[in-house]
C-alpha cells in the first residue's frame, strides 16, 4: 500500500501577455524571505486557495493580467499531479505529472469539484484526503454527537498558518468561530490518535422537531458561512472593529478641523487673489486709457500750435499793413481808390488783428490747460509704472501660495478625508455583519442545544486522552528545547484551554513574538508526532512569520533577538527527513548557511538585485 502523505512542488501563475510567476518547493525545509510587499504572504494565500480555499483571492496590483494558477504536488510514494484553477475560483482540473505551463488538450484532465462531498470522489477534498490516508473519516460536529465527513479544509488550518493567525492569542485549534470549536478539536484528535468519530454515528429515528431543528441549523450554517466570508473580505481582525471605528471617528474629527481651517485659508487667499486680479486689470486698463489719451492730446496740441501760428501770422500781417499805409486791401484785395469801409469789405485790418490776438490768447490758455492735463496724466502713468510690478509680484506670490501650498494640502486633506470616510463605512459594515454573526451564533448554540442537551447530553465531550496529550506536549517541549527557546521546560497541553502551557504560563498570554514561535512549535510538533507515531497527516506545513520576535517584539520579554533561536530553528528544520515538508515565509535574513541552500528564495524588492518579488516586474504602460 502506498505511503500516505503529500508534498508541494511548485506554484505558478499564468496570464496572457504576462511573464510567468513561479516558485518551486522540495522535501524538507523550504524558505521564502526578504523585503515586505514582495508577495511572500501572497504565496501562502495562493497555496491555501489552491487547496480548496474560497475565493476571492487577494487582488494585489501585481496579479493583474494573470488568469490561471498551477499547483504541482506529489505523494510521498512518488505519484505526481498538477492542479489547475482559475484565479476567480471554481472547480479544479487535475493533470497527471508536474506541469509548469498549462497542459494542452492532449493531456487528459480530471474535473474536481471545489466543494467537499463524501458521496462522490470527484472533488478536490476527497482526492487529497485519499492520498493522505484520511478519506472516509468522520469527525464530531457538535456536543450532541452528530458527525460530519472529514473535509480537507478541516486539515488546512492545521497545516497553513498565516501571518495573522500565527500571532493570535487564541488556541492554534481555534479559528475564532465558536461553532467550529468542536470539529476543529476533533480533527486535531484524529491526527494525534488516528481514530475518528465514526463510532458516534448511531442510526436513530429523528422526529419532526429534530428534522426541523437540523434544517434550521443547516440554514444558519449557510448564512454564517456567507457572513464570515464577507467579514474576512472587510477585515482581518473582527474583534478590533469597535476600537478601529473609534479611531476612525477621532481621525475624521481631526481631519474635519484641519480641512475647515485649510478651506478657510484657501477662501481667504482666493478672495485676495481675485481682488488683486481686479485691481491689476483696472490699473492696466487705466494705463492703457492714459496712453490713448496722451496720444490724442498730442495731436490736439499740434492743432493748437498750428492755430496759434496761423493767428500770429494774421496779427503780424495786419500790423505790417498798417505800417505800409495805402495798399491793396489785405482782406479783399481792392485798390485803395476802391476801398469802401461801408461796403462788402470794411477793410478794418486793425479789428482783424485784434480778433486774431484774442483768439490766439484763448488757444494758448487752452494749450496751457492741456499741458497741465498731460502732465497730470503722465504723472499718473508713471505711478502705474511703479505700482504695476508690485501688484503683479503680490499676485504671483498669492497665486504661488495657493498653487504650491494651500491647494495641494487641501486636495490631500480632501482625499484623506474621503479615504477615511470610505474606510469608516467599511468598518461600520463589517461591524454590523460581525454583530449579526455573533447574534446568529448565539441563536445557533441555543437551537443546537435543544431541550435534550439543556437537560444534559448522554454523549461524552470527547476530550483528548491524557497519555496522548502528554506525548504531544513532550514532543513540543523537545522541539522548543532544541530551538533554545527560553524556559522551554514543563510544557503540557491544557484540555480546557486546548493550548500549550509553557513554564506555567499559557501560550496565549505571551507577547506576539513568542506566540508566533510557539504556534510554529505546536504546528511542527503535530507533524512530528503524527509521523513518529504513524498516524495520518498530510505531511507538510506552511508558516508565515514565525520569527516575529526577532523583527517586531512587543517588549523585552518578547524579544529573542539576543538569542541563537534563529540559528537553532533553521538547523532543526534543515535536518527533517524527506517525508516531511516545511515551508517558511519570513522577513528577516536566515543564517548564511541556510541562505545558501537550494530551496531558499529571497525577494529583494529591488529590480537591480536578485529576484524582486514573486511576480516579475511589469512596465506600468502594459498595465494600462
Amino acid at each position: 500500500m502506498p505511503k500516505p502523505g503529500l508534498r508541494l512542488r511548485h506554484l505558478v501563475f499564468h496570464g496572457p501577455n504576462r511573464p510567468t510567476a513561479a516558485v518551486e518547493f522540495g522535501p524538507g525545509l523550504n524558505l521564502i524571505y526578504g523585503a515586505s510587499e514582495t508577495g511572500k504572504s501572497f504565496v501562502v494565500e495562493a497555496i491555501d486557495f489552491m487547496l480548496g480555499g474560497k475565493p476571492p483571492l487577494r487582488d494585489i496590483p501585481q496579479r493583474i493580467g494573470y488568469d490561471r494558477i498551477l499547483l504541482g504536488m506529489e505523494t510521498v510514494s512518488g505519484e505526481k499531479f498538477t492542479l489547475l484553477r482559475s484565479v476567480d475560483g471554481g472547480a479544479f482540473r487535475m493533470f497527471e505529472g508536474l506541469h509548469l505551463t498549462p497542459p494542452t488538450e492532449a493531456f487528459r484532465a480530471q474535473e474536481l469539484a471545489d466543494q467537499h462531498s463524501d458521496k462522490s470522489p470527484n472533488n478536490l477534498s476527497s482526492f487529497l484526503l485519499e492520498r493522505c490516508g484520511l478519506v472516509g473519516q468522520r469527525i464530531r460536529r457538535n456536543k450532541s454527537g452528530d458527525t460530519n465527513s472529514l473535509s480537507f479544509r478541516n486539515l488546512a488550518r492545521l497545516l497553513i498558518v498565516t501571518e495573522t493567525e500565527i500571532t493570535e492569542q487564541r488556541s492554534p485549534l481555534s479559528d475564532g468561530n465558536p461553532i467550529a470549536e468542536t470539529p476543529n478539536f476533533a480533527t486535531f484528535k484524529l491526527l494525534l490518535t488516528g481514530v475518528d468519530d465514526s463510532a458516534l454515528s448511531v442510526t436513530k429515528t429523528k422526529g419532526v422537531e429534530d428534522q426541523s431543528r437540523e434544517a434550521q441549523l443547516e440554514l444558519l450554517d449557510q448564512l454564517l458561512a456567507e457572513y464570515r466570508d464577507r467579514v474576512k473580505e472587510l477585515t482581518k481582525n473582527p474583534k478590533e472593529l469597535e476600537e478601529q471605528l473609534g479611531k476612525l471617528d477621532s481621525s475624521l474629527s481631526e481631519q474635519v478641523v484641519a480641512l475647515n481651517a485649510t478651506e478657510s485659508d484657501y477662501r481667504e487667499l482666493a478672495s485676495s487673489r481675485r481682488d488683486l486680479r481686479q485691481k491689476l486689470e483696472s490699473a492696466r486698463e487705466r494705463r492703457s486709457e492714459i496712453s490713448g489719451m496722451l496720444g490724442r492730446f498730442e495731436l490736439l496740441d499740434e492743432h493748437y500750435v498750428s492755430d496759434i501760428s496761423r493767428l500770429r501770422g494774421i496779427e503780424e500781417g495786419g500790423t505790417l499793413f498798417a505800417v505800409l499805409g495805402k495798399s491793396l486791401c489785405p482782406l479783399c484785395g481792392a485798390e485803395p481808390t476802391h476801398q469802401n469801409s461801408d461796403g462788402d469789405c470794411d477793410g478794418n485790418a486793425d479789428g482783424v488783428v485784434a480778433g486774431a490776438r484774442v483768439e490766439a490768447t484763448k488757444i494758448e490758455l487752452l494749450r496751457k490747460e492741456l499741458g497741465d492735463t498731460v502732465a497730470s496724466l503722465k504723472r499718473e502713468g508713471s505711478g502705474f509704472g511703479r505700482r504695476l510690478p508690485k501688484m503683479e509680484q503680490e499676485l504671483e506670490t498669492v497665486s504661488a501660495q495657493i498653487d504650491r501650498l494651500v491647494s495641494p494640502k487641501l486636495a490631500q486633506l480632501r482625499t484623506t478625508y474621503a479615504g477615511l470616510a470610505d474606510k469608516r463605512g467599511e468598518v461600520r459594515e463589517a461591524l454590523a455583519v460581525f454583530r449579526t454573526i455573533q447574534d446568529m451564533e448565539t441563536r445557533r448554540a441555543i437551537l443546537e442545544a435543544g431541550p435534550g442537551e439543556l437537560q444534559g447530553s448522554s454523549v461524552a465531550e470527547g476530550d483528548l486522552q491524557t497519555i496522548v496529550a502528554e506525548q504531544f506536549a513532550r514532543g513540543v517541549e523537545s522541539i522548543l528545547s532544541e530551538w533554545h527557546f527560553p524556559d522551554a521546560e514543563r510544557v503540557y497541553f491544557d484540555a480546557k484551554l486546548r493550548d500549550l502551557v509553557i513554564a506555567a504560563k499559557p501560550r496565549g498570554a505571551r507577547g506576539k513574538g513568542l506566540r508566533a514561535i510557539t504556534h510554529a512549535a505546536f504546528t511542527i510538533g503535530l507533524l512530528q508526532h503524527c509521523k513518529n507515531n504513524d498516524t495520518p497527516h498530510p505531511g507538510f506545513v506552511i508558516l508565515d512569520s514565525p520569527l516575529l520576535a526577532y523583527r517586531a517584539p512587543e517588549g523585552i520579554e518578547d524579544d529573542l533577538s539576543g538569542t541563537d533561536l534563529n540559528q537553532k530553528f533553521y538547523d532543526y528544520l534543515a535536518a527533517l527527513p524527506d517525508n516531511r515538508q516545511v515551508i517558511i515565509v519570513e522577513n528577516i535574513d536566515p543564517p548564511a548557511a541556510i541562505a545558501a541552500r537550494p530551496q531558499v528564495v529571497m525577494f529583494s524588492n529591488n529590480p537591480h538585485s536578485g529576484r524582486q518579488g514573486f511576480f516579475p516586474p511589469v512596465p506600468a504602460s502594459s498595465l494600462a
